[in-house]
């Protein structure tokens, strides 16, 4: 089950608490990654001799938009970062080639210089991972480059700020101890051993030691004693960081923001604010036109075939809870026999008697949901998201599972993080929405263009092979 780390930055792409300052290596990794995809693609052109024209140019700007903010990969395992650039890669070309095939502009390009850009390109991207690597571990191990820290509390928010710190050893963090009035047997378990002193001793210790950095994880009701133990620190050098208790509240892209001067803390925002908003509806509109077209045919047929095998409309209108909240008119191909939109809805369970032969396999196979691509053009869904329930679960589920309504921060998906994890289906157990939930809010605290584009992948191998839906 996926858990809310409000200092877990071992994939360094997802966001943390209060929206830090992006590290250098995230900047770098945001313009390394599509600039060399399209580094690649020129010099592509130029092994074969072959001239750079507007097709070339305006796949490079296509490319590059596509594929940025690249990933930070330089602290991942080399095997999982070459499996990752893989995944991403195939699925990018395969989104060019429903383009190319589309628009039918295959002829407007070098066959052999697309071919060897194919190919060259995870190469050159895993060996800048590996190089990237490389620097970043020296320079973590530099002595000028290496910070100790303090944390001062030894309850159960210090032990998770002093796992998270001792963690990023490798990232030039020296964890040195706890400061805590309190007694040994008071403290959090294992943390007696690491006491430094109380907290009347923190400001001699920081200086003496040449602490670069300090936690404070006391409670608020603590702010006196916080008050003193900031003017004892005011002499000296060390950066000082309050770490508020927030571990029970669902924190999707926390941030600090300033409003007139005022510091405000963003617990619980949407990802799709600014140029992530634009970036999310442009691809959308795009991916969606493309996929349509071509899977019309295909809408015709399930069409027909729904019309035969068995009396009622070919598509069922349902309400859901969209984007905020608000209610909307979600389509799918018909795969019972009744039509149920009221109140109470039942579920789909296995070998359910409302089921037609022919909606058990459009079900099984996801086909059901093709006419979703129409809600993504209209605004009401996207391609990847968290899906959306009926109103008359929505009404029950927001009472029983906590953060529920958070999910509806973004508008609903085809397919999403959960549903390409086996949530899928019949949610026969309330753990099973949990769950569900989780990764749903998962998806919202490390959305990228690059996560949508491995969800659109591994949904396409689960049409393909998955044989447990219904």
């Amino acid at each position: 089950m996926p858990r809310n780390r409000m200092f877990d930055d071992r994939n360094s792409h997802k966001r943390t608490f209060f929206g830090a300052p992006q590290s250098v290596t995230s900047m770098v990794a945001a313009v390394l990654e599509p600039g060399l995809m399209v580094l690649s693609l020129l010099l592509a052109y130029a092994w074969f001799d072959q001239p750079v024209g507007r097709p070339e140019l305006v796949l490079s700007l296509l490319v590059f938009a596509l594929a940025f903010p690249g990933r930070d990969r330089f602290r991942d395992n080399l095997l999982a970062a070459a499996t990752d650039i893989a995944l991403s890669w195939f699925t990018l070309m395969a989104i060019f080639g429903l383009l190319g095939y589309a628009t039918s502009s295959f002829g407007l390009f070098d066959t052999r210089a697309l071919l060897l850009w194919a190919l060259a390109t995870p190469v050159l991207q895993w060996l800048s991972v590996w190089a990237g690597a490389h620097i970043v571990n020296h320079h973590a191990n530099l002595p000028r480059s290496r910070r100790s820290a303090v944390v001062v509390g030894a309850g159960p928010l210090g032990e998770k700020v002093s796992r998270a710190l001792a963690e990023r050893r490798d990232r030039g963090i020296d964890f040195l101890g706890y400061f805590d009035d309190r007694t040994d047997d008071r403290l959090h378990e294992g943390a007696a051993p690491h006491r430094l002193g109380t907290l009347s001793d923190v400001g001699a210790y920081v200086s003496a030691h040449g602490v670069r950095d300090v936690y404070i994880t006391l409670p608020l009701g603590s702010q006196p004693r916080i008050v003193r133990l900031l003017e004892q620190l005011q002499g000296t050098t060390a950066s000082l960081y309050y770490v508020p208790d927030v571990f029970g509240i669902s924190i999707i892209q926390g941030r600090l923001q300033d409003m007139g001067g005022v510091p405000v803390v963003g617990i619980c925002e949407t990802p799709f604010t600014g140029t992530n908003e634009l970036v999310k509806r442009l691809s959308d509109i795009v991916m969606a036109s493309v996929i349509l077209v071509l899977i019309s045919p295909l809408m015709l047929v399930i069409a027909l075939g729904v019309k035969l095998s068995s009396p009622g409309p070919v598509i069922f209108k349902q309400r859901r809870n969209g984007l905020d909240g608000e209610e909307i008119v979600v389509y799918k191909f018909r795969t019972m026999r009744v039509l149920e939109d009221g109140p109470v809805v039942k579920q789909a369970t296995k070998d359910d008697p409302r089921i037609t032969p022919f909606g058990a396999f459009l079900r099984r196979t996801s086909l059901d949901e093709l006419p979703q691509f129409i809600n993504v053009l209209q605004g009401r869904m996207s391609i990847v998201g968290p899906r959306p329930h009926a109103v008359a679960h929505n009404e029950a589920y927001r009472r029983l599972i906590k953060a529920y309504m958070v999910r509806h921060k973004v508008r609903p998906g085809i397919t999403g993080w959960a549903q390409v994890h086996g949530y899928r289906g019949e949610t026969e157990v309330i753990e099973k929405m949990q769950a569900r939930v989780e990764y749903d809010l998962e998806y919202l605290r490390n959305w990228s263009l690059g996560l949508d584009l491995q969800i659109i992948a591994r949904t396409i191998r689960l049409m393909l092979f998955d044989r447990h839906a219904y």
